[in-house]
């Protein structure tokens, strides 16, 4: 699936603040090239978190925030959120966050170890509602078994979505890895510690219910 695209390409104008942050920030909190040496990004070896499609970064700051002791990689194809998110972190000044600007998959693919995340988090992917474009969408079973690889035994995959036949999809796939096991029978109540999205909150405006799946790798 390496030349199958995940996401959808968003085109438009930035103002001129973000894209100061990318010129300014980007060199504080992103990662340089080649494989991800954590305790050269962090200063420290601790359970690491990536973040898939961090979006505009207003999540992946508050559960950094309330997660001292784990550090975050968010990665994000979009140059938007990742410009908003570099601004987020230098007015929370938080040290536990770092951020790539790219493809998530290339980044697990090419430049994460394995066995070398704590977590994974995959929230609200794009849904690729029509048939015809679903084998865009991120879980797979070739891009779980990647994801899985690098997750450490007992480390935990976190998915979330508020389309309901992505949801189905979601759970036949992950439960489709012989190396994940479901944390519930179904689908989870949804986590204390997942803040809202700004995505999700539009689509519980539109009456779209939130589905969480948490699959843990085994021991």
């Amino acid at each position: 699936m390496t030349g199958t695209r995940t996401y959808n390409a968003r085109r438009g104008r930035m103002r001129t603040g973000r894209l100061d942050a990318l010129t300014r920030l980007g060199p504080v909190f992103g990662v340089p090239d080649g494989p991800v040496d954590r305790v050269a990004l962090f200063g420290r070896r601790a359970p690491l978190v990536l973040e898939i499609g961090s979006g505009m970064g207003d999540a992946t700051v508050a559960m950094a925030a309330a997660d001292p002791d784990r550090d975050y990689l968010a990665v994000e194809v979009h140059t938007a959120g990742v410009a908003n998110l570099l601004v987020l972190l230098e007015s929370s000044e938080l040290d536990n966050v770092r951020v790539v600007h790219g493809d998530a998959m290339a980044l697990v693919r090419d430049r994460l170890a394995p066995a070398s995340l704590d977590a994974i988090h995959v929230f609200f992917p794009d849904p690729w509602p029509k048939a015809r474009h679903q084998k865009r969408r991120l879980i797979q079973p070739s891009w779980v078994a990647l994801m899985t690889d690098r997750l450490v035994p007992g480390g935990l995959l976190h998915c979330a979505t508020d389309a309901a036949d992505y949801a189905e999809q979601m759970l036949a796939v992950l439960g489709g890895e012989a190396a994940l096991a479901n944390v519930h029978t179904r689908f989870a109540p949804r986590p204390a510690h997942r803040p809202d999205t700004r995505y999700e909150e539009r689509g519980r405006a539109a009456g779209r219910a939130s589905f969480d799946l948490l699959f843990r790798k085994s021991p």
